[in-house]
Protein backbone atom coordinates (compact mmCIF):
# COMPACT_ATOMS: atom_id res chain seq x y z
CA UNK A 1 0.00 0.00 0.00
CA UNK A 2 1.69 3.61 -0.89
CA UNK A 3 0.31 6.41 0.57
CA UNK A 4 -0.83 9.68 -0.91
CA UNK A 5 1.44 12.17 -1.67
CA UNK A 6 -1.26 14.14 0.17
CA UNK A 7 -1.21 11.68 3.00
CA UNK A 8 -5.03 10.54 2.48
CA UNK A 9 -4.42 7.06 2.53
CA UNK A 10 -7.28 4.54 1.72
CA UNK A 11 -7.05 2.05 4.49
CA UNK A 12 -6.13 -1.51 2.68
CA UNK A 13 -3.32 -2.75 4.62
CA UNK A 14 -0.64 -5.11 2.60
CA UNK A 15 0.30 -7.76 4.84
CA UNK A 16 3.88 -7.24 4.72
CA UNK A 17 3.41 -3.56 5.89
CA UNK A 18 0.58 -5.06 8.79
CA UNK A 19 3.40 -7.50 10.18
CA UNK A 20 6.78 -5.60 9.36
CA UNK A 21 5.41 -2.16 9.87
CA UNK A 22 2.90 -3.32 13.06
CA UNK A 23 6.17 -5.01 14.81
CA UNK A 24 8.84 -2.30 14.01
CA UNK A 25 6.50 0.62 15.94
CA UNK A 26 5.88 -2.14 18.73
CA UNK A 27 9.80 -2.26 19.04
CA UNK A 28 10.42 1.46 18.32
CA UNK A 29 7.73 2.39 21.53
CA UNK A 30 8.66 0.03 23.60
CA UNK A 31 5.72 -2.37 23.57
CA UNK A 32 6.05 -5.62 25.36
CA UNK A 33 3.61 -8.13 25.35
CA UNK A 34 4.10 -10.66 27.98
CA UNK A 35 2.98 -14.08 27.92
CA UNK A 36 1.12 -13.76 31.31
CA UNK A 37 0.79 -10.37 33.14
CA UNK A 38 2.41 -9.87 36.73
CA UNK A 39 0.08 -9.60 39.20
CA UNK A 40 0.06 -5.93 40.65
CA UNK A 41 1.82 -5.25 43.77
CA UNK A 42 0.52 -3.79 46.74
CA UNK A 43 2.10 -0.57 45.93
CA UNK A 44 0.53 -0.37 42.32
CA UNK A 45 -0.46 2.85 41.04
CA UNK A 46 -2.89 1.29 38.49
CA UNK A 47 -6.07 3.29 38.69
CA UNK A 48 -9.44 1.11 37.86
CA UNK A 49 -13.03 2.95 37.31
CA UNK A 50 -15.14 1.76 39.92
CA UNK A 51 -18.38 -0.39 38.81
CA UNK A 52 -20.59 2.28 40.63
CA UNK A 53 -21.03 5.45 40.74
CA UNK A 54 -23.85 7.39 42.92
CA UNK A 55 -25.49 3.87 43.08
CA UNK A 56 -25.98 4.28 39.37
CA UNK A 57 -23.42 1.69 36.91
CA UNK A 58 -21.60 2.98 34.50
CA UNK A 59 -22.25 2.89 30.98
CA UNK A 60 -20.75 0.11 28.66
CA UNK A 61 -20.80 -0.02 24.93
CA UNK A 62 -20.12 -3.78 25.30
CA UNK A 63 -23.98 -5.17 25.07
CA UNK A 64 -24.50 -2.86 21.83
CA UNK A 65 -20.92 -4.23 20.40
CA UNK A 66 -21.63 -7.64 21.42
CA UNK A 67 -24.54 -7.47 18.59
CA UNK A 68 -22.03 -5.30 15.93
CA UNK A 69 -19.06 -7.36 16.06
CA UNK A 70 -20.14 -10.47 14.54
CA UNK A 71 -21.35 -8.48 11.46
CA UNK A 72 -17.71 -7.49 10.38
CA UNK A 73 -15.27 -9.63 8.82
CA UNK A 74 -11.40 -9.34 8.13
CA UNK A 75 -10.75 -9.38 4.38
CA UNK A 76 -8.11 -11.15 2.88
CA UNK A 77 -6.67 -10.84 -0.71
CA UNK A 78 -4.47 -12.31 -2.76
CA UNK A 79 -3.05 -10.95 -6.34
CA UNK A 80 -0.38 -13.01 -8.58
CA UNK A 81 1.94 -10.70 -10.80
CA UNK A 82 4.43 -11.09 -13.05
CA UNK A 83 7.72 -10.22 -12.00
CA UNK A 84 10.94 -9.85 -14.27
CA UNK A 85 14.01 -9.98 -13.04
CA UNK A 86 15.36 -6.90 -15.46
CA UNK A 87 13.09 -4.62 -13.72
CA UNK A 88 11.49 -1.81 -16.11
CA UNK A 89 14.25 -2.13 -18.49
CA UNK A 90 12.20 -2.40 -21.69
CA UNK A 91 14.81 -4.32 -23.69
CA UNK A 92 15.34 -7.35 -22.08
CA UNK A 93 12.18 -7.91 -20.47
CA UNK A 94 10.97 -8.79 -24.00
CA UNK A 95 14.19 -10.36 -24.62
CA UNK A 96 14.00 -13.08 -21.34
CA UNK A 97 9.99 -13.40 -21.11
CA UNK A 98 10.57 -16.92 -20.03
CA UNK A 99 12.85 -15.77 -17.05
CA UNK A 100 9.79 -13.68 -15.16
CA UNK A 101 8.21 -15.17 -12.29
CA UNK A 102 4.98 -15.13 -10.41
CA UNK A 103 4.72 -12.95 -7.07
CA UNK A 104 1.73 -13.03 -4.85
CA UNK A 105 0.71 -9.56 -3.33
CA UNK A 106 -1.38 -9.96 -0.32
CA UNK A 107 -3.25 -7.26 1.45
CA UNK A 108 -5.86 -7.41 4.54
CA UNK A 109 -8.99 -4.93 4.97
CA UNK A 110 -12.38 -4.98 6.79
CA UNK A 111 -15.98 -5.84 5.44
CA UNK A 112 -19.70 -5.91 6.63
CA UNK A 113 -22.29 -8.52 6.58
CA UNK A 114 -25.42 -6.45 5.31
CA UNK A 115 -27.48 -9.49 4.04
CA UNK A 116 -27.57 -12.59 6.19
CA UNK A 117 -29.68 -14.23 3.55
CA UNK A 118 -27.90 -13.78 0.36
CA UNK A 119 -24.82 -13.36 2.46
CA UNK A 120 -24.08 -9.75 1.18
CA UNK A 121 -20.49 -8.43 2.79
CA UNK A 122 -20.12 -5.08 2.07
CA UNK A 123 -16.31 -3.34 1.69
CA UNK A 124 -14.06 -0.86 -0.08
CA UNK A 125 -13.26 -1.39 -3.80
CA UNK A 126 -10.05 -0.57 -3.33
CA UNK A 127 -9.44 -3.53 -0.64
CA UNK A 128 -10.38 -6.13 -3.31
CA UNK A 129 -9.55 -3.71 -6.47
CA UNK A 130 -7.22 -6.23 -8.80
CA UNK A 131 -7.26 -9.45 -6.77
CA UNK A 132 -7.43 -12.70 -7.84
CA UNK A 133 -8.54 -14.37 -4.78
CA UNK A 134 -10.64 -12.96 -1.93
CA UNK A 135 -11.76 -14.75 1.28
CA UNK A 136 -13.48 -13.38 4.46
CA UNK A 137 -12.80 -14.83 8.03
CA UNK A 138 -15.93 -14.22 10.18
CA UNK A 139 -15.78 -12.77 13.94
CA UNK A 140 -16.05 -16.63 15.53
CA UNK A 141 -12.92 -17.81 12.87
CA UNK A 142 -14.70 -19.52 9.73
CA UNK A 143 -12.56 -18.90 6.51
CA UNK A 144 -14.93 -18.56 3.59
CA UNK A 145 -13.86 -17.74 -0.14
CA UNK A 146 -16.04 -14.44 -1.82
CA UNK A 147 -17.57 -14.57 -4.56
CA UNK A 148 -17.73 -10.80 -6.34
CA UNK A 149 -20.66 -9.24 -6.92
CA UNK A 150 -19.82 -5.82 -8.14
CA UNK A 151 -17.83 -2.52 -7.04
CA UNK A 152 -17.85 0.89 -8.23
CA UNK A 153 -14.85 2.60 -7.91
CA UNK A 154 -15.57 6.25 -8.13
CA UNK A 155 -17.39 5.54 -4.34
CA UNK A 156 -15.10 2.81 -3.39
CA UNK A 157 -17.57 0.99 -2.59
CA UNK A 158 -17.80 -3.01 -3.38
CA UNK A 159 -19.97 -5.65 -3.05
CA UNK A 160 -18.81 -9.59 -2.04
CA UNK A 161 -21.23 -12.79 -1.23
CA UNK A 162 -20.38 -15.60 0.80
CA UNK A 163 -22.23 -19.05 1.28
CA UNK A 164 -22.01 -19.46 4.81
CA UNK A 165 -24.69 -20.76 7.68
CA UNK A 166 -25.58 -18.53 10.69
CA UNK A 167 -24.44 -15.14 9.28
CA UNK A 168 -25.77 -12.14 11.10
CA UNK A 169 -26.30 -8.67 9.20
CA UNK A 170 -26.14 -5.39 10.77
CA UNK A 171 -28.68 -3.07 10.15
CA UNK A 172 -28.73 0.27 7.74
CA UNK A 173 -28.97 4.07 9.80
CA UNK A 174 -30.51 6.61 7.80
CA UNK A 175 -26.99 8.43 7.78
CA UNK A 176 -28.70 11.78 6.66
CA UNK A 177 -29.64 12.26 10.46
CA UNK A 178 -26.20 12.32 11.78
CA UNK A 179 -25.08 15.46 13.56
CA UNK A 180 -21.82 16.60 14.49
CA UNK A 181 -20.72 15.36 17.72
CA UNK A 182 -22.79 12.05 18.00
CA UNK A 183 -20.92 9.35 19.08
CA UNK A 184 -19.99 6.52 16.76
CA UNK A 185 -17.89 3.61 17.15
CA UNK A 186 -15.74 1.66 14.37
CA UNK A 187 -15.23 -1.26 14.11
CA UNK A 188 -12.34 -3.07 11.98
CA UNK A 189 -9.06 -4.86 11.41
CA UNK A 190 -6.20 -2.24 11.97
CA UNK A 191 -2.73 -3.27 11.29
CA UNK A 192 -4.11 -6.81 10.86
CA UNK A 193 -3.92 -7.64 14.61
CA UNK A 194 -7.15 -8.65 14.57
CA UNK A 195 -11.29 -7.37 15.08
CA UNK A 196 -10.65 -4.09 16.87
CA UNK A 197 -13.29 -1.15 18.30
CA UNK A 198 -12.34 2.33 18.99
CA UNK A 199 -14.64 5.09 19.81
CA UNK A 200 -14.89 8.82 19.02
CA UNK A 201 -17.84 11.42 17.47
CA UNK A 202 -18.27 12.56 14.22
CA UNK A 203 -16.55 15.90 13.54
CA UNK A 204 -18.20 16.96 10.48
CA UNK A 205 -20.66 15.55 7.40
CA UNK A 206 -20.79 15.78 4.13
CA UNK A 207 -16.76 16.31 3.37
CA UNK A 208 -16.37 16.66 -0.14
CA UNK A 209 -12.60 18.15 -0.19
CA UNK A 210 -10.66 14.87 0.44
CA UNK A 211 -7.92 15.05 -2.29
CA UNK A 212 -7.28 11.87 -4.72
CA UNK A 213 -10.36 9.78 -3.87
CA UNK A 214 -13.82 10.03 -5.96
CA UNK A 215 -17.08 11.42 -5.09
CA UNK A 216 -17.54 12.46 -1.58
CA UNK A 217 -19.93 12.87 0.70
CA UNK A 218 -18.02 12.18 3.78
CA UNK A 219 -18.67 11.22 7.22
CA UNK A 220 -15.69 12.42 9.49
CA UNK A 221 -15.03 11.18 12.74
CA UNK A 222 -12.38 11.05 15.11
CA UNK A 223 -12.62 7.97 16.02
CA UNK A 224 -9.09 5.74 15.67
CA UNK A 225 -8.99 4.58 11.88
CA UNK A 226 -5.53 2.75 10.95
CA UNK A 227 -4.44 0.93 7.96
CA UNK A 228 -6.64 -2.03 7.45
CA UNK A 229 -9.92 -0.77 9.12
CA UNK A 230 -11.00 -0.12 4.99
CA UNK A 231 -14.56 -1.39 4.52
CA UNK A 232 -14.75 -2.13 8.38
CA UNK A 233 -18.04 -0.41 10.30
CA UNK A 234 -18.76 2.75 11.22
CA UNK A 235 -21.97 2.75 13.85
CA UNK A 236 -24.18 4.50 16.19
CA UNK A 237 -24.88 3.81 19.72
CA UNK A 238 -27.83 2.04 18.58
CA UNK A 239 -25.40 -0.54 16.55
CA UNK A 240 -26.63 0.48 13.39
CA UNK A 241 -24.48 1.01 10.35
CA UNK A 242 -24.09 4.73 9.92
CA UNK A 243 -20.99 4.83 7.70
CA UNK A 244 -18.20 2.14 5.53
CA UNK A 245 -14.40 3.23 6.97
CA UNK A 246 -12.37 4.30 3.99
CA UNK A 247 -9.95 6.86 4.34
CA UNK A 248 -7.56 8.54 6.95
CA UNK A 249 -5.33 11.71 6.23
CA UNK A 250 -2.13 11.37 8.73
CA UNK A 251 1.07 14.66 7.44
CA UNK A 252 3.31 11.38 8.62
CA UNK A 253 2.28 8.94 6.29
CA UNK A 254 0.04 6.02 6.31
CA UNK A 255 1.49 3.88 9.19
CA UNK A 256 1.85 6.62 11.81
CA UNK A 257 -1.54 5.54 12.15
CA UNK A 258 -4.72 7.79 13.41
CA UNK A 259 -4.52 11.51 14.29
CA UNK A 260 -8.44 11.87 14.72
CA UNK A 261 -9.10 12.66 10.88
CA UNK A 262 -10.86 9.99 9.44
CA UNK A 263 -13.71 9.26 6.83
CA UNK A 264 -16.66 7.13 6.20
CA UNK A 265 -18.87 6.40 3.17
CA UNK A 266 -22.33 7.16 4.16
CA UNK A 267 -24.44 4.00 4.52
CA UNK A 268 -26.58 5.78 2.37
CA UNK A 269 -24.89 6.41 -0.35
CA UNK A 270 -23.25 2.85 0.47
CA UNK A 271 -26.73 1.04 0.56
CA UNK A 272 -28.13 2.93 -2.58
CA UNK A 273 -24.46 1.30 -4.61
CA UNK A 274 -24.78 -1.80 -3.29
CA UNK A 275 -28.94 -2.14 -4.41
CA UNK A 276 -27.65 -1.17 -8.08
CA UNK A 277 -24.65 -4.17 -7.85
CA UNK A 278 -27.01 -6.23 -6.33
CA UNK A 279 -29.33 -5.84 -9.06
CA UNK A 280 -27.34 -5.10 -12.20
CA UNK A 281 -23.68 -5.48 -10.98
CA UNK A 282 -23.05 -1.11 -11.87
CA UNK A 283 -23.72 1.93 -10.96
CA UNK A 284 -25.89 3.97 -13.39
CA UNK A 285 -25.10 7.41 -12.72
CA UNK A 286 -27.59 10.63 -13.92
CA UNK A 287 -25.56 13.49 -15.82
CA UNK A 288 -26.88 16.93 -16.61
CA UNK A 289 -24.64 17.17 -19.71
CA UNK A 290 -22.59 20.53 -19.51
CA UNK A 291 -19.08 21.75 -19.37
CA UNK A 292 -18.44 24.29 -16.85
CA UNK A 293 -15.87 26.50 -15.39
CA UNK A 294 -15.18 27.95 -11.93
CA UNK A 295 -16.04 32.24 -11.35
CA UNK A 296 -13.00 34.10 -10.98
CA UNK A 297 -13.11 37.59 -9.79
CA UNK A 298 -13.17 39.22 -13.58
CA UNK A 299 -16.00 36.99 -14.43
CA UNK A 300 -18.24 37.29 -11.11
CA UNK A 301 -17.97 41.16 -11.49
CA UNK A 302 -19.27 40.49 -15.23
CA UNK A 303 -21.91 37.94 -14.53
CA UNK A 304 -23.54 39.92 -11.53
CA UNK A 305 -22.19 37.64 -8.57
CA UNK A 306 -20.71 38.90 -5.41
CA UNK A 307 -18.95 36.93 -3.92
CA UNK A 308 -18.28 35.24 -6.74
CA UNK A 309 -18.97 31.12 -6.99
CA UNK A 310 -20.33 28.83 -8.76
CA UNK A 311 -20.04 26.54 -12.20
CA UNK A 312 -20.05 28.56 -15.41
CA UNK A 313 -21.99 26.74 -17.87
CA UNK A 314 -19.62 27.22 -21.49
CA UNK A 315 -21.37 24.25 -22.86
CA UNK A 316 -24.57 22.37 -22.90
CA UNK A 317 -24.54 19.35 -24.73
CA UNK A 318 -27.11 18.49 -27.31
CA UNK A 319 -30.16 16.11 -26.57
CA UNK A 320 -28.97 16.73 -23.10
CA UNK A 321 -30.73 16.79 -19.66
CA UNK A 322 -29.30 20.35 -18.93
CA UNK A 323 -30.99 21.13 -22.65
CA UNK A 324 -34.21 20.00 -22.06
CA UNK A 325 -34.29 22.19 -18.86
CA UNK A 326 -33.61 25.18 -20.35
CA UNK A 327 -29.84 25.50 -19.03
CA UNK A 328 -27.62 27.68 -21.15
CA UNK A 329 -24.11 28.50 -21.38
CA UNK A 330 -23.16 31.56 -19.41
CA UNK A 331 -25.39 30.76 -16.53
CA UNK A 332 -23.87 29.66 -13.50
CA UNK A 333 -25.37 26.89 -11.34
CA UNK A 334 -24.83 28.53 -7.43
CA UNK A 335 -26.98 25.54 -5.94
CA UNK A 336 -28.42 22.12 -6.47
CA UNK A 337 -31.50 20.21 -4.64
CA UNK A 338 -30.58 22.97 -1.83
CA UNK A 339 -27.17 22.29 -1.72
CA UNK A 340 -24.83 25.01 -2.29
CA UNK A 341 -22.43 25.06 -5.62
CA UNK A 342 -19.32 26.74 -5.16
CA UNK A 343 -17.40 25.42 -8.08
CA UNK A 344 -17.10 23.02 -11.41
CA UNK A 345 -15.67 20.27 -8.74
CA UNK A 346 -18.55 20.42 -6.24
CA UNK A 347 -21.03 20.01 -9.34
CA UNK A 348 -19.25 17.39 -10.99
CA UNK A 349 -19.61 15.68 -7.26
CA UNK A 350 -23.12 16.32 -6.52
CA UNK A 351 -24.06 14.70 -10.31
CA UNK A 352 -21.66 11.51 -9.20
CA UNK A 353 -23.31 10.80 -6.34
CA UNK A 354 -27.09 11.15 -8.30
CA UNK A 355 -28.97 8.00 -9.59
CA UNK A 356 -29.95 7.81 -13.61
CA UNK A 357 -33.38 9.60 -13.76
CA UNK A 358 -33.10 11.70 -10.99
CA UNK A 359 -34.48 15.09 -10.86
CA UNK A 360 -32.63 17.68 -9.47
CA UNK A 361 -33.84 21.86 -8.64
CA UNK A 362 -30.73 23.89 -9.69
CA UNK A 363 -30.36 27.57 -8.21
CA UNK A 364 -28.68 29.76 -11.51
CA UNK A 365 -27.90 32.97 -11.85
CA UNK A 366 -28.68 34.22 -15.69
CA UNK A 367 -27.48 37.78 -16.16
CA UNK A 368 -27.48 38.01 -12.52
CA UNK A 369 -31.00 37.19 -12.26
CA UNK A 370 -32.01 34.20 -9.92
CA UNK A 371 -33.60 31.06 -11.74
CA UNK A 372 -34.86 27.69 -10.62
CA UNK A 373 -34.90 25.24 -13.38
CA UNK A 374 -35.62 21.27 -12.67
CA UNK A 375 -33.65 19.23 -14.36
CA UNK A 376 -34.19 15.26 -14.87
CA UNK A 377 -30.84 13.98 -15.40
CA UNK A 378 -29.79 10.97 -18.06
CA UNK A 379 -27.77 8.16 -18.39
CA UNK A 380 -24.05 8.95 -19.96
CA UNK A 381 -22.09 5.99 -21.20
CA UNK A 382 -19.48 5.08 -19.31
CA UNK A 383 -17.93 3.91 -22.38
CA UNK A 384 -17.81 3.76 -26.07
CA UNK A 385 -16.36 1.89 -29.20
CA UNK A 386 -13.94 4.13 -31.27
CA UNK A 387 -15.70 2.52 -33.96
CA UNK A 388 -18.88 4.57 -33.07
CA UNK A 389 -17.63 7.65 -32.89
CA UNK A 390 -14.81 7.63 -36.00
CA UNK A 391 -13.60 4.76 -38.04
CA UNK A 392 -9.74 6.04 -37.31
CA UNK A 393 -10.73 5.22 -33.62
CA UNK A 394 -11.44 1.43 -34.57
CA UNK A 395 -10.34 -1.17 -31.86
CA UNK A 396 -9.98 1.39 -28.83
CA UNK A 397 -12.58 1.83 -26.16
CA UNK A 398 -12.88 5.38 -24.53
CA UNK A 399 -14.14 5.50 -20.98
CA UNK A 400 -14.77 8.45 -18.74
CA UNK A 401 -11.53 9.27 -16.48
CA UNK A 402 -12.06 7.49 -12.63
CA UNK A 403 -12.65 10.56 -10.81
CA UNK A 404 -9.89 10.17 -8.20
CA UNK A 405 -7.96 11.29 -11.47
CA UNK A 406 -10.05 14.23 -12.28
CA UNK A 407 -9.33 15.65 -8.18
CA UNK A 408 -6.18 15.37 -8.86
CA UNK A 409 -6.09 17.85 -11.26
CA UNK A 410 -6.53 15.92 -14.85
CA UNK A 411 -9.46 15.63 -17.28
CA UNK A 412 -10.23 13.64 -20.45
CA UNK A 413 -10.98 11.04 -21.66
CA UNK A 414 -9.26 7.52 -21.24
CA UNK A 415 -8.16 5.08 -23.65
CA UNK A 416 -9.14 1.84 -21.58
CA UNK A 417 -8.13 -0.77 -24.06
CA UNK A 418 -6.68 -0.83 -27.98
CA UNK A 419 -7.10 -4.01 -29.39
CA UNK A 420 -3.66 -5.02 -31.30
CA UNK A 421 -3.59 -4.23 -34.89
CA UNK A 422 -6.32 -2.58 -35.10
CA UNK A 423 -6.43 0.77 -37.04
CA UNK A 424 -6.26 2.98 -33.43
CA UNK A 425 -3.45 0.73 -32.22
CA UNK A 426 -1.10 0.94 -35.84
CA UNK A 427 -1.54 4.83 -35.56
CA UNK A 428 -0.01 4.29 -32.15
CA UNK A 429 -2.64 4.96 -29.40
CA UNK A 430 -2.30 2.98 -26.25
CA UNK A 431 -4.49 1.47 -23.55
CA UNK A 432 -4.54 4.20 -20.41
CA UNK A 433 -3.20 6.54 -22.49
CA UNK A 434 -5.43 9.86 -21.66
CA UNK A 435 -7.05 11.94 -24.26
CA UNK A 436 -6.54 15.99 -23.13
CA UNK A 437 -8.03 16.97 -26.59
CA UNK A 438 -8.53 16.91 -29.97
CA UNK A 439 -7.44 19.57 -32.54
CA UNK A 440 -7.56 23.05 -30.72
CA UNK A 441 -10.20 21.95 -27.95
CA UNK A 442 -9.93 20.72 -24.99
CA UNK A 443 -11.77 17.46 -24.10
CA UNK A 444 -13.50 17.85 -20.42
CA UNK A 445 -15.05 14.07 -20.60
CA UNK A 446 -16.70 11.06 -22.64
CA UNK A 447 -19.41 13.26 -23.96
CA UNK A 448 -17.62 16.17 -24.81
CA UNK A 449 -15.33 14.00 -26.99
CA UNK A 450 -17.95 12.03 -28.64
CA UNK A 451 -19.41 15.70 -29.60
CA UNK A 452 -15.94 17.17 -30.67
CA UNK A 453 -14.73 13.95 -32.71
CA UNK A 454 -18.77 13.47 -34.14
CA UNK A 455 -17.59 16.48 -36.93
CA UNK A 456 -15.13 13.81 -38.64
CA UNK A 457 -12.47 16.27 -39.20
CA UNK A 458 -10.37 15.86 -42.17
CA UNK A 459 -6.97 15.34 -40.01
CA UNK A 460 -7.82 14.41 -36.45
CA UNK A 461 -5.17 14.82 -34.27
CA UNK A 462 -5.58 13.93 -30.30
CA UNK A 463 -3.29 15.33 -27.98
CA UNK A 464 -2.05 12.85 -25.55
CA UNK A 465 -0.89 12.21 -21.65
CA UNK A 466 1.25 8.81 -21.30
CA UNK A 467 2.88 8.67 -17.92
CA UNK A 468 4.13 12.07 -17.44
CA UNK A 469 4.28 13.30 -20.88
CA UNK A 470 2.13 14.70 -23.82
CA UNK A 471 2.45 14.66 -27.49
CA UNK A 472 -0.26 14.76 -30.41
CA UNK A 473 -0.81 11.73 -31.89
CA UNK A 474 -1.83 11.53 -35.64
CA UNK A 475 -5.25 9.20 -36.24
CA UNK A 476 -4.41 7.64 -39.56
Amino acid sequence: MRARNTHVTLLALTAAAAFGGFAATAIRDGLQLPAQAAPASATSTVATLPPVVDGQPLPSLAPMLQRVTPSVVSVHTKQRVRVSPFGNDPFFRRMFPELSQERINESLGSGVIVDATRGYVLTNHHVIEGADEVSVTLADGRTLKAEFVGSDADTDVALMRIDADNLQAIALADSSSLRVGDFVVAVGNPFGVGQTVTSGIVSAVGRSNVPGVGFQNFIQTDASINPGNSGGALVNLQGQLVGINTASFNPRGSMAGSIGLGFAIPANLAGDVMRQLASTGQVRRGSLGVETQDVDARLGAALGLDPPRGALVTRVYPDSAAAAAGLQPRDVIVGANGQRIDSPDMLRNFQGLQAANARVTLDVRRDGAPLRLVATLREQPRALPGSALDPRLSGAVFAELPEALRRGGVNGVLVEQVDRNSRAARSGLRAQDVILGAGNSGVADLAGFRTLVSQQPPQLVLRILRGRNQGNLVMQ
